[in-house]
């Protein structure tokens, strides 16, 4: 959520902002229902202070007895009614303006560049040296299919489309990156390893920013609860309501669930392999940073995602977001994207496994959660962070791809071999 004070000491950058995400101007329409608020606001309040003084002369009028005090009880009740009425106003204009602001999306930092889509957005940085073949390598859903250990025949039958049964190596293979990224994140980063709920209410996931706008790609079940689509819905409401010393900062927290998606502005994105599954496991990182630290936190958070892909011995990537092609609660986003040389015929293709993001305090505001110094007086909004560390799927997609061999096994990278329980390669069968 945006802040209304803020915009109303800036309108001019405000709609500026919101045209660097592709947006009409705003500014006049919620400064216009501000003032309402405001103005029905102050008139609830004087209204409340004459009612006060009305009934010190009630109380003088009734100790003199006789018919003043009648006529001032009269006032009283008018007074009271309409009380209730400006009240009511101040309400009903408050929540017009809550409802204006919270489906925009948040402010593109100043350091994000300008741009509609992915076309323009920023390169920084490639890392590790691409896998070389004497053979043209397959894609993944290629290679599992023939290796009889992913099934996406098996589970349409069963759930339909976007879903795949993984068995054998490949499940295990699976569970070994799971527990991989873990314990990288939890052993080496210092993030505390939490088991979330699934199922949250709709204030969890207004908090996060994925609701009013964004109901239609997620899965809700009859009793009204939805279920997560990526584990940072429930690890940043961890803040929700809560004032934090500055001391305890930042707070950082990890957790591999799986993650539901109705993927319904997909359509058509692709439909083959596991690319874009409605059901997935994702570890996630989220990070609650003090707001003068969460530049750097940023930082911290993506190297610490970078850092998985550098211990498997994948090449990849990192962008810098363009305003248009960020995520709606984002400020700034990196989008890291590994290497998968399957893709494109073989050709291979960069694909996002991961995306960082500093939310600021868009997710914050939604939430009411807040500092302090310890011992001070006074709370600031904290700032919201979270990335992908990594996307389990496309993790064993991008393994399966740089580590397949001539005759369509897959060789173990060193960082899974202790998971692996001896496996090495697999291998049909296997």
């Amino acid at each position: 959520m945006l802040d209304i004070r803020w915009i109303r000491e800036n309108p001019e950058a405000f709609d500026k902002g919101l045209a660097r995400r592709g947006l009409a101007p705003m500014a006049a329409q919620v400064l216009r229902l501000d003032k309402q608020w405001r103005e029905a606001q102050t008139a609830a309040e004087q209204n409340q202070a004459a009612r006060g003084k009305l009934g010190q002369e009630m109380a003088a009028a009734k100790a003199k007895g006789g018919d003043a005090a009648a006529a001032l009880m009269r006032r009283m009740a008018e007074s009271k009614e309409k009380q209730a009425f400006l009240e009511a106003e101040a309400t009903r204009l408050r929540e017009a303006v809550d409802a204006v602001l919270a489906p925009l999306p948040n402010l593109p930092a100043d350091n994000v560049p300008d741009g509609k889509d992915a076309a323009d957005n920023k390169l920084l940085r490639e890392v590790g040296a691409k896998p070389k073949f004497d053979f043209r390598p397959k894609d993944h859903a290629a290679l599992g299919e023939a290796l009889g250990r992913m099934d996406f025949a098996r589970a349409a039958k069963i759930s339909g489309a976007r879903f795949v049964v993984l068995s054998g190596g490949l499940a295990r293979l699976a569970r070994a990156l799971g527990q991989f990224m873990l314990d990288l994140h939890t052993c080496e980063f210092g993030y505390t390893e939490v088991v979330p709920p699934l199922l949250v209410r709709d204030a969890a996931v207004f908090g996060t920013g994925q609701l009013p706008k964004f109901a239609d790609d997620l899965f809700r079940t009859t009793s009204g609860l939805w279920l997560i689509p990526t584990a940072e819905v429930p690890l940043t409401n961890l803040a929700r309501d809560d004032i934090v010393d500055d001391e305890k900062l930042p707070l950082r927290y990890t957790a591999l669930t799986p993650c539901f998606r109705s993927e319904a502005g997909a359509a058509g994105k692709d439909t083959r392999g596991m690319i874009r599954q409605h059901q997935f496991d994702k570890v996630e990182l989220v990070s609650i940073a003090h707001p003068d630290k969460s530049t750097e936190e940023h930082e911290r958070m993506t190297g610490c995602a970078e850092e998985a892909l550098k211990r498997l011995g994948l090449a990849y990537r990192v962008m810098l977001l363009c305003a248009g092609d960020m995520g709606a609660a984002a400020r700034k986003t990196y989008d890291i994207e590994v290497w998968l040389p399957g893709e494109n015929g073989g050709a291979g293709a960069y694909r996002e496994i991961s995306s960082c993001s500093n939310c600021g305090d868009y997710q914050a505001r939604r939430m009411d959660a807040r500092c302090k110094p310890k011992g001070g007086k006074g709370t600031r909004l904290v700032h919201t962070l979270n990335g992908s560390g990594l996307a389990v799927g496309r993790a064993l997609i991008a393994v399966m791809e740089n580590y397949q061999r001539a005759d369509g096994s897959i060789a173990v990278p060193p960082a899974l071999k202790p998971y692996m329980g001896g496996i090495e390669v697999i291998a049909g069968g296997v």
